[in-house]
């Protein structure tokens, strides 16, 4: 009996075996191994397959792939096959020609249709064709599965795939859930998980020992709280992908050099994480320069960025420009003066020139002078962004009850940043029972504790000289706490520290 002919019944054998043992479908080429072939079988025969087989490669041990005993011709009819279904779509399968693709067209079919009811078109598989290597049973119906779990919509499902279709290949055990539990572990809320994701899903293709650990350990070494790690990763996930050496301390190095303690940078990365997504080179340092060549002091640039952080990321030079022209035709304020409010609000560069000139109106509306109501912009530029309507109530109550002049207005025009209700009524009228004469600046610019002392005092204390601005009201604005008489012994990076806590 020749070798041919003795080969021809084992190939026969197998072919009977797989086909009742193999899923005759779809096998991942992630979870491809080989099959078990019975002892008994291939010690028997094993010695025939030993020799001399590559003399006829038609009749060497089939791989198995997709499920189905396939010769190399076989092999190469389907690729074409395939081939052409695809490019019937409008799918370009250059980038497959290395890919195991499926043994049939139809499981191809399945698998393009089933891509296709999820959101992905044919645009978004010729931007990632090896998605069309992934299987639906082994790979893509597992990794949907667990991407709905963890809190990704079935309508969104789509979206994410095309933003991150390399997760159709990932391993949900070994590389999913890793992920998962480490974002967890930085106390990111389970129901913010899913979004985290949306937001940033090349998280899922990080390793746990790589940049995503090095860069929390760093925050936090420099003092952003273990806590608010959670909250900032849910804020700006992209924290998660920064390198340290590269982005994040040269960025904490730069405003460092600028005057910020580095406890003031970690309170404000904890409210502000999108900071340290802004360029160094390309934004931060140019908005800079812009700032200092409008006028602004080095000096007050630590100040300017505890206040308004935002301001590294604007495009400074545009909106510096439109706001110092608008403040010199319709305020009369000109460019050094421009200067001083921007130190002391830098807010006004993103303020709304409409939202302006309403409390401008309001105050040359009763009578004070234009001149007169400049001087009060520059010396409280938070009356730019009060409401119209909490001005006409500290107005009429400073007029009608108080009986106070203009005057007092334009040498204190902090006094419409303090509540009326809370603060302004209340003192005034322990003041008037005890019948104390008393300037605005000397009953208001004070913490609850030291107004007490001094109501309770045998006479009336000079007023000391205080900062040139004091936020006393309740405008949601960053920098606007009352700086309290407790507060006068503490040191420039203790003041700047509390100042910024409201961040």
């Amino acid at each position: 009996m020749s070798l041919l002919y003795r080969r021809k019944p084992l190939n026969f054998i197998l072919n009977r075996y797989f086909a009742t043992k193999i899923f005759a479908n779809d096998v991942s080429i992630n979870s491809y191994s080989k099959p078990q072939i019975p002892n008994s079988i291939y010690s028997s025969q094993v010695r025939i397959f030993s020799s001399d087989s590559s003399k006829f490669p038609e009749y060497e041990m089939p791989t198995v792939t997709w499920g189905v005993v396939q010769g190399r011709k076989e092999k190469l009819v389907s690729r074409v096959i395939i081939c052409d279904y695809l490019k019937n779509l409008g799918i370009i399968p250059d980038e497959l020609e290395h890919l195991e693709l499926p043994s049939t067209v139809e499981v191809m079919k399945e698998r393009v249709e089933f891509l296709q009811k999820i959101g992905i078109t044919i645009d978004d598989m010729n931007e990632y064709p090896l998605m069309l290597g992934c299987s639906v049973r082994k790979n893509i119906i597992p990794v949907l599965g667990y991407l709905e779990k963890i809190g990704i919509q079935r309508s969104k499902m789509g979206e994410f795939i095309r933003n991150y279709p390399q997760v159709l290949h990932a391993s949900v055990v070994v590389e999913l859930v890793p992920v998962v539990k480490f974002l967890r572990g930085l106390d990111v809320e389970k129901q913010d998980i899913g979004y985290v994701l949306q937001k940033y899903p090349e998280l899922l293709g990080f390793k746990l020992e790589g940049t995503m650990s090095t860069s929390v350990a760093y925050l936090v070494s420099i003092g952003v709280c273990p806590r608010d790690i959670g909250p900032m990763v849910t804020q700006y996930p992209y924290i998660l992908g920064m390198r340290v050496g590269t982005v994040i301390k040269p960025i904490v190095d730069y405003l460092v050099s600028l005057g910020l303690p580095k406890k003031i940078l970690a309170r404000m990365f904890e409210k502000r994480a999108y900071v340290l997504g802004y360029d160094l080179e390309e934004t931060i340092k140019p908005n800079v320069d812009c700032l200092l060549s409008f006028g602004i002091r080095r000096e007050a640039l630590a100040s300017i960025i505890a206040q308004y952080p935002q301001i590294l990321g604007l495009p400074v030079k545009a909106k510096l420009s439109s706001q110092q022209y608008f403040f010199n035709l319709k305020l009369k304020i000109d460019p050094d003066g421009f200067a001083r409010v921007i130190e002391k609000m830098p807010q006004i560069v993103s303020l709304n020139q409409s939202v302006i000139l309403k409390p401008v109106e309001f105050l040359r509306g009763r009578g004070i002078p234009a001149e007169d109501v400049t001087k009060m912009v520059v010396k409280c530029p938070q009356l730019l962004a009060l409401r119209v309507e909490l001005m006409k109530n500290s107005f009429y109550f400073l007029k009608s009850e108080m009986k106070r002049s203009f005057q007092e207005l334009v040498e204190f025009p902090e006094y419409f940043t303090y509540s009326l209700e809370s603060r302004i009524k209340p003192r005034y009228q322990k003041l008037s029972n005890k019948g104390v004469k008393f300037s605005l600046a000397w009953f208001l610019n004070c913490s609850d504790q030291r107004f007490e002392e001094r109501l309770q005092a045998d006479y009336i204390e000079v007023e000391s000289v205080g900062p040139s601005f004091l936020m006393g009201g309740k405008l949601e604005l960053p920098g606007n706490e009352v700086l309290s008489e407790e507060e006068e012994d503490e040191s420039d990076d203790e003041v700047l520290y509390r100042r910024t806590v409201s961040l």
